[in-house]
């Protein structure tokens, strides 16, 4: 009987996560396989409907508006476009589609209806639908609920305390408020972290207490490495130690056991040997195609060979 936890110490996660490297991925991978089919991994396909122009400072993404990058604003997406997309990722093994929208907060207009639109026609292709928006309210929600929607990503990013360093144009509690509202809608939660912006050991615990404590666990929790882009401040750090991220990964497993754990971006310079390492920690998603909204992911025919080669199949569409 899997035990979930809502009241985990960072004392106690730090614990967890200074494991033995082999003793941390044996705990986890039996978390793992007391809830999860241990071959099954759900592919996701991310698309951005709307990019640049960002208003928030984020110092990671190369959509805000304040920073120099390659990023250049475009418009929305014909609602046109993102069904094709959706039916394109589809027919390549794609369960989940997920689009991703370069705003502060939804605002009521055109641009919003268009996004209701687009979940309830992505909704009707069988896909499970997901959206990141920004900020937006409990009615709102409502709406992207009715239309279809299954889940909502809002990612906390790193710990309270290191939050401030990152962003300083939405606060930290903005963030769980938003969360809130999208439970209070009835939608899943879809919330994680980046590692490798200069955030200690003890900031990563502390983001996977906050995401822990939530009640109920989130849904989907995407961990993610930092993908440096020149333009923005975090550009020249080093990149992360790739078992620092399966160690991320196989701590997150065995405190939110129910989770669907998302290996996201950063797969471009991870190894196999640690994407297969964090497979085996206990992410059983991972994004699929050769966008991540503005940066690169590995080819669909790299992610099929490292499926195979491990022996892990593709999660089939819910009946």
């Amino acid at each position: 009987m899997i035990e979930l936890r809502h009241d985990w110490t960072r004392e106690e996660v730090r614990r967890i996560h200074d494991l033995p490297l082999f003793e941390l991925l044996d705990r986890a991978r039996a978390v793992h396989r007391s809830v999860f089919a241990d071959n099954e991994v759900q592919l996701c396909t991310l698309l951005s409907v709307k990019t640049g122009g960002c208003p928030e400072d984020c110092a990671y993404c190369p959509q805000s508006a304040h920073y120099e990058t390659q990023v250049q604003r475009e418009p929305t997406l014909d609602v046109a476009e993102v069904v094709a997309a959706a039916r394109r990722a589809r027919q390549a093994g794609a369960t989940r589609f997920c689009m991703g929208a370069a705003w502060r907060e939804v605002k009521e207009g055109a641009a919003f209806d268009d996004v209701i639109d687009m979940v309830r026609e992505v909704k009707a292709l069988g896909l499970e639908t997901c959206v990141t928006l920004g900020m937006l309210s409990v009615e709102q929600a409502r709406r992207l609920k009715e239309a279809g929607l299954d889940a909502y990503n809002h990612n906390l990013d790193t710990s309270p305390e290191f939050y401030r360093s990152i962003i300083s144009t939405r606060t930290f509690d903005q963030r769980l408020a938003t969360l809130g509202a999208v439970r209070e809608a009835g939608i899943s939660v879809c919330t994680g972290g980046i590692i490798g912006m200069g955030e200690s050991i003890d900031d990563r615990c502390g983001l996977l207490v906050k995401l822990a404590s939530l009640t109920p666990h989130p849904e989907s929790v995407p961990i993610n490495a930092l993908v440096r882009v020149e333009g923005t401040p975090l550009a020249a750090l080093p990149p992360i130690d790739p078992l620092e991220l399966v160690r991320m990964i196989a701590t997150a497993r065995v405190l939110m056991p129910r989770a669907r754990v998302r290996l996201s971006a950063g797969r471009t310079e991870l190894p196999r040997e640690a994407q297969l390492l964090c497979l085996f920690a206990g992410a059983n998603s991972i994004f699929y195609g050769d966008r991540l909204l503005t940066t690169d992911n590995p080819e669909p025919d790299q992610d099929s060979d490292l499926l195979q080669s491990a022996g892990l199949v593709a999660l089939a569409p819910a009946s």
